[in-house]
């Protein structure tokens, strides 16, 4: 008779060997797909001790389906400059998972813009939806629009084509977008009246993000950003630390970005840089937050205008160089992948003490085992930015409802899902052997919930 030991290690190897088999077949059918190759190994790895633990995932082939989407959406983005020149950029849409839920999930417009990107996007989604609690599917969209430079006649005529197409495929019980990098109130506002124009009806909760005065959410636009603080100081109280007399820094100076700021010095703590794509500002005396936003979200100026203003403090350009500075807790908000190995190791040196991924998966694989193996607090981005989707949910149930609730409302809200997520994700960790370990836990907890769903839904 085979002893407990063996038998467990049987189960591991056969978890194991499922989890590569799947994650082989998808590098095959998606060839060149390198940020989506690299969020699908992040998942499945931490996939393996419920696999071991539970066949019936195995049995129902839940990695097969939920790897692959329910539908993926491409198409060509006719517009007009200033200039009267045609231009044409590809609009996507990944309908990822609709199991517990619409399909719910950002619009990205930036030149990195690809299927891989949506799909990776998408794909995170889909878990870290779960995680809130909420009844909303994965999805993700956006075009290789670049907004940066474009004036506002230009910006609308392209979202308004945008638009003209991809209402064909979204509604209110069926695809809610809301808006990601490059994507503000300006784009959703633009969005919403086009789909409004063209289907006749005003269906509110079919986007969120709106503004206040047509069915936008108070707190919406602070919930990303403070939903990342909230997250991770909950994960620093646990270790009886605090934000309270912390030096922070915050990369990208978008909302996520600015809202994670404000929260933190709310906190009592001390954010001494912040970047966009060209480079970085530094102030070791803390930054002066009302620049930054005047400068972001009014005027949509580069962050290097900062130092016009605030002359004691430095701009350096190539936003990299951002984690060199010293600091207790490091807050990436921009984008994919801005984290890599080397800078893990220098902010490891130089004394971090806890990393919050305000950006969706914006480390490495590689930078992830430098802060996990060096007993770094870690909160990975599906839990810990999972805020802004939170909140969009909620903005849904007001649309719904035809009510608004207060901020303070709002805030209490999201407050209390950040900690479920956190405490959520803390249990799954404990339960599958994993301990502290904060990405196995959240992606464990997301997983179950949709693949429970996925099961008592048949095979569809």
């Amino acid at each position: 008779m085979k002893t407990l030991e063996e038998v467990k290690s049987n189960e591991t190897k056969a978890a194991i060997d499922y989890v590569n088999e799947v994650y082989e077949t998808v590098k095959i059918r998606n060839p060149f797909e390198f940020e989506f190759h690299q969020a699908v190994k992040e998942i499945f790895d931490s996939l393996v001790p419920v696999f071991s633990k539970h066949t019936k995932y195995i049995n129902h082939g839940i990695l097969e389906r939920i790897v692959e989407p329910e539908r993926v959406i491409t198409f060509r983005v006719p517009w007009t400059d200033d200039k009267g020149k045609v231009q044409v950029n590809r609009g996507f849409r990944v309908q990822y998972s609709s199991a517990i839920g619409p399909y719910k999930g950002g619009i990205r417009f930036h030149p990195s813009v690809n299927t891989s990107i949506i799909k990776f996007l998408g794909f995170e989604q889909i878990f870290k939806n779960s995680l809130t609690g909420q009844h909303i599917g994965g999805g993700k969209g956006g075009s290789d629009f670049d907004p940066k430079g474009k004036s506002d006649g230009e910006i609308m005529r392209f979202t308004q084509s945008f638009m003209t197409e991809l209402c064909k495929y979204i509604g209110p019980d069926v695809d809610v977008p809301a808006g990601d990098i490059g994507v503000g109130a300006r784009e959703i506002g633009y969005m919403f009246g086009q789909y409004k124009r063209i289907r006749g009806a005003y269906e509110a909760g079919v986007l969120t993000g709106k503004g206040l005065g047509y069915g936008g959410s108070l707190g919406r636009k602070e919930a990303t950003g403070y939903g990342t603080v909230y997250f991770v100081e909950e994960m620093l109280a646990d270790k009886g630390l605090t934000f309270e007399g912390s030096t922070v820094i915050v990369s990208g100076s978008g909302n996520v970005s600015i809202y994670a700021i404000e929260k933190a010095i709310q906190l009592g703590a001390k954010v001494v840089a912040c970047s966009d794509s060209n480079g970085y500002i530094y102030d070791e005396n803390g930054l002066n937050l009302e620049t930054i936003k005047r400068l972001k979200e009014v005027e949509y100026k580069r962050i290097y205008e900062y130092v016009n203003e605030h002359p004691h403090a430095q701009y350096v350009e190539g936003c990299s160089g951002i984690w060199s500075i010293p600091c207790d807790i490091a807050l990436p908000c921009a984008t994919q992948n801005e984290i890599d190995e080397c800078s893990a190791n220098i902010l490891v040196a130089n004394g971090v003490k806890a990393i919050g991924e305000g950006a969706n998966m914006p480390s490495t694989l590689q930078a992830i085992d430098v802060f996990l193996n060096n007993d770094i607090l870690f909160a990975p981005g599906k839990a810990a930015n999972a805020g802004g989707v939170a909140v969009s949910s909620l903005e849904m149930a007001q649309n719904s409802a035809r009510l608004a609730w207060t901020f303070e409302e709002v805030d209490e809200k999201l407050h209390s899902i950040m900690t479920n997520i956190y405490r959520s994700s803390v249990k799954a960790a404990d339960d599958y052997g994993y301990p502290g370990n904060l990405v196995v836990g959240a992606n464990i907890a997301g997983f179950i919930r949709v693949a429970d769903a996925m099961i008592v839904q048949g095979l569809v």
